[in-house]
């Protein structure tokens, strides 16, 4: 293919990305005009809506203005101002980096990556761009700035993912001006360090990910239970909101899109700081404050205050922490060969603990932000807090794992390593 069906062909599947993005909230609240409105409403409203949605989900800011009617049934005083919503749904961040990932492993195959990486994030842009300006509302204004970088950043680490996942298809001399420069950085870095060091950053790395993984797979499975175990609480607050087959169907929706965010709510409570729903609130292992919250739900399975349940939740990490030092030991032992043992398995299980707390961090920050005003402001986790307490447990949980175990050499593991500590170079 030659360099413009390259672009016109990452150009499409950019614009089926957006497209889909607008579309998954379009569908339920188009059908939600037609069925409850009977048609009266201006069909514009859903779809403003509906992009609304799509850039929350991309990082945009809602700036929110109700309308005095709508203020009086709330009973909120600070909805009479206006104010913001900056909570992502991160199902749709998710599709966007996921779309882009797969627009970057294809075009990494070709010679032209570079233009279908500016053709992809050039239709974003501009796509964006349009959209937020046909979303502009008197009760809903996202903001046009965010609007025009933060959807195609979002994009962009899909792409920067898709092709440093396939670039190793691609020789040095067909990586163009960026290709030769990572070429360069790389080789540089090799100078730097040996491949004894690489094999305790690749240790580290594989375990710190795979601390975060399954800690957030152990949420999943708490949430789950969480949900199962208050399912009669969640169906009455369906039954009290009266919201009717449609209305109950696009709630559901909603809600499915924020289920990421509260598998990393569940994963900062079992970490410990826990979480909030509203300013004053706290979600906790040892003990549960919260005042009025809004009545989606999915909130009935918010776990209450109960000290000997929570403290078997606090041993997750820990545990976690441990098998991972454990499962990474062995090859990187022997990768070591015995040069500086114990100052590079300490080193590791401090990198284990640094990679957990910066990624769970990431996570919590993302999954946090303001629902509505007023306390509705402050909800979700404290990112500092679930980073630093996820680097502590897991890293001592770490350290003790990897001082676990024989320090002698397997020679069945040795070469796979010192091959995977090449691999990074």
């Amino acid at each position: 293919m030659n360099r413009t069906t390259v672009a016109m062909l990452a150009a499409l599947e950019a614009l089926i990305t957006v497209a889909i993005g607008i579309g998954i909230p379009l569908v339920p609240l188009t059908i939600l005009w037609a069925v409850d409105s009977g048609f009266s409403v201006d069909w514009t409203l859903f779809w403003q809506g509906a992009v609304d949605i799509w850039l929350l989900g991309n990082g945009v800011d809602i700036e929110a203005s109700l309308p005095p009617g709508v203020v009086a049934a709330t009973g909120l005083a600070a909805a009479a101002e206006p104010f913001h919503v900056t909570i992502a749904p991160l199902a749709l961040t998710a599709f966007t980096v996921i779309m882009g990932a797969r627009a970057g492993v294809r075009a990494s195959a070709t010679r032209y990556w570079q233009s279908a990486v500016l053709a992809a994030l050039g239709t974003v842009f501009v796509l964006n761009a349009l959209a937020a300006l046909s979303s502009l509302g008197e009760a809903l204004r996202p903001s046009l700035l965010q609007a025009l970088i933060l959807p195609a950043l979002v994009y962009a680490l899909g792409l920067a993912i898709g092709v440093l996942r396939g670039r190793h298809r691609i020789p040095a001399s067909h990586g163009g001006v960026v290709g030769r420069l990572l070429t360069r950085m790389q080789d540089r870095l090799d100078e730097r360090f040996d491949r004894f060091d690489r094999a305790v950053a690749a240790a580290a790395l594989r375990g710190g990910l795979a601390a975060v993984t399954a800690i957030l797979g152990m949420s999943a499975v708490l949430l789950t239970v969480l949900v199962l175990v208050n399912f009669g609480l969640i169906t009455s607050l369906y039954q009290g909101a009266q919201l009717g087959v449609v209305g109950g169907g696009a709630t559901t929706v909603a809600q499915i899109a924020f289920v990421p965010n509260l598998v990393v709510w569940a994963a900062s409570w079992l970490i410990g700081p826990g979480f909030a729903l509203g300013a004053g609130s706290a979600i906790s292992p040892v003990g549960t404050v919260v005042g009025p919250i809004p009545g989606l739900p999915i909130l009935g399975a918010v776990p209450s205050g109960n000290f000997a349940f929570g403290f078997l939740g606090l041993l997750v990490p820990v545990l976690i922490g441990y098998l991972a030092a454990v499962l990474v030991r062995p090859g990187l032992v022997a990768a070591l060969s015995g040069r500086s043992l114990v100052r590079r398995l300490l080193i590791t299980a401090a990198g284990i603990g640094l990679v957990a707390g910066l990624l769970l961090g990431l996570l919590a920050w993302f999954s946090a932000g303001s629902i509505g005003p007023g306390r509705l402001a402050v909800v979700g986790p404290n990112p500092w807090l679930v980073g630093v307490f996820a680097a502590v447990e897991v890293g001592i949980a770490a350290a003790i794992g990897m001082a676990s175990g024989s320090s002698r050499a397997d020679s069945t593991t040795h070469a796979p390593v010192l091959r995977a500590a090449d691999r990074a170079r």
